[in-house]
């Protein structure tokens, strides 16, 4: 018998229970960047540009090591998902308890190695002097809090696996109004500046994570977390990471590539930075409504495979696209629309603004493209191919950024043609992904398997 915050994914309508996924999973993205949309609304207006700044630097590395990690727990809910949908009950409990148990210990690993690499890699990136000793004060106290982070991510993987979106939206609503009333305190009664600020989101991630812990150690069943049942069972990792580990890295890469574009925005100086930043914090919320239908597009095409319901997999990739034109075309163009009055939130100065404005009328107008690329992903992975994806991804998007900097900004040296290699790479990633979509489809069957639920 399915809770009340389960989704049948096998039978029914596709669109209206796509959407029940979709919507609550879309606010909790939401939620999440507004804690780093606290982070840099609150040292922008209360602290200086400089800070802003200082904190923007940081997306890049930040995101490179928390999407490496979102990217494995694709793994996760992949293996989840197919298995209850099997009702396999053995093979859900061991990646329940492999994942969690995997998430704690990457995390501890992981505040070394984050405190080691980043006044290296600020260096590398070229931050400039008066930014770059704020930008280490906060990525320090980050790191600390990337235990939290992974195991919230890879709890939200199980949860998101049998349909459950909802829960990790009501714990993230409460962390979020934390995060927000630690940001004000630190800040302006402290006077701790990007130190406080750090804190906060660190403490608002411990939030998130015991909470959805502590859910799954409620559950009844498979699903259910027992710490004494918590290990690392390497043939289990292994079938995640299969999956997980090209997803991963397509992630890593993708922020590297982003790290590149960084560091020519860098090169513009600090209001071309703080522009940017604060665009891309507004950007941010577009591709969490469009990103929230690609996630159910590989909950609900794992599901179906595990079943055998194969007649459903196109019918859920199309209305997929649909879902996607219907909501991301129209949030990136009101983006734009309301542009100078958002990037005015982040901070009041007329050059920052005129800057933001240049990188978000020309991504945010085109966003949905991207949005189409992740939803061709989400049917591959979800039929159990990561490795060519992830192939076509770093080519598409990675290396023809890449190739664009390197070729055509000397030629044309302006911001505008930096922020112009986003929507050409989608565009042409997009393409690519249908084509092998395509492909890798008539591998299996049209017709439902004959033990099909």
């Amino acid at each position: 018998m399915k809770k009340s915050y389960e989704i049948d994914m096998l039978h029914g309508a596709l669109l209206p229970k796509i959407m029940l996924f979709a919507i609550p999973l879309a606010l909790s993205s939401i939620l999440q960047l507004l804690f780093n949309a606290a982070d840099v609304i609150v040292l922008g207006r209360f602290v200086s540009a400089e800070a802003l700044a200082a904190v923007g630097s940081t997306s890049s590395l930040v995101n490179l090591i928390v999407n490496f990690f979102i990217g494995i727990s694709v793994g996760v809910n992949v293996l989840v998902a197919q298995s209850y949908a099997r009702h396999d009950d053995d093979t859900v409990s061991d990646v329940v308890h492999t994942s969690i148990f995997s998430s704690v210990t990457a995390g501890i690993v992981f505040i070394f190695i984050g405190i080691a690499i980043s006044e290296p890699l600020m260096i590398l990136m070229g931050s400039p002097d008066e930014v770059r000793y704020m930008s280490v004060e906060y990525l320090n106290i980050y790191f600390i809090g990337m235990p939290f982070i992974i195991l919230y991510n890879f709890g939200a993987a199980i949860l998101r696996a049998i349909g459950d979106t909802k829960r990790p939206l009501y714990y993230l609503i409460f962390a979020g109004i934390a995060n927000v009333i630690l940001n004000l305190y630190f800040v302006l009664e402290w006077n701790m500046g990007v130190a406080g600020v750090a804190i906060a989101t660190s403490v608002s991630n411990a939030i998130s994570s015991l909470l959805v812990l502590r859910a799954l150690m409620k559950e009844k069943g498979a699903l259910r977390v027992e710490l004494r049942k918590l290990r690392m069972d390497i043939k289990v990792l292994m079938k995640v990471f299969k999956i997980g580990l090209p997803a991963g890295l397509q992630s890593c890469f993708f922020s590297i590539s982003n790290m590149v574009i960084q560091s020519s925005i860098n090169s513009f100086g600090a209001v071309a930075m703080a522009g940017s930043t604060a665009a891309s914090n507004i950007e941010g919320f577009v591709y969490s409504t469009m990103n929230a239908v690609y996630q159910a597009d590989l909950s609900f095409t794992s599901q179906n495979v595990g079943a055998g319901r194969y007649s459903r997999i196109n019918r859920i990739l199309a209305t997929c696209i649909f879902a996607t034109t219907i909501i991301g075309l129209p949030v990136g163009l009101l983006a734009c629309f309301f542009g100078p009055q958002l990037i005015s939130i982040y901070n009041t100065d007329p050059e920052v603004i005129a800057s933001g404005l240049t990188r978000l009328y020309i991504i945010c107008a085109t966003y949905v493209t991207c949005g189409y690329a992740d939803v061709f992903v989400g049917s591959i992975r979800g039929l159990g191919d990561a490795f060519v994806p992830m192939i076509i991804t770093l080519l598409g998007v990675c290396g023809l950024r890449i190739l664009w900097i390197m070729v055509a900004l000397p030629v044309f040296p302006s911001l505008e043609a930096l922020y112009l290699s986003y929507p050409i790479s989608w565009i042409v990633t997009s393409i690519v992904q249908f084509l092998y979509f395509r492909r890798i489809r008539k591998k299996f069957p049209r017709e439902d398997a004959a033990d099909a639920d």
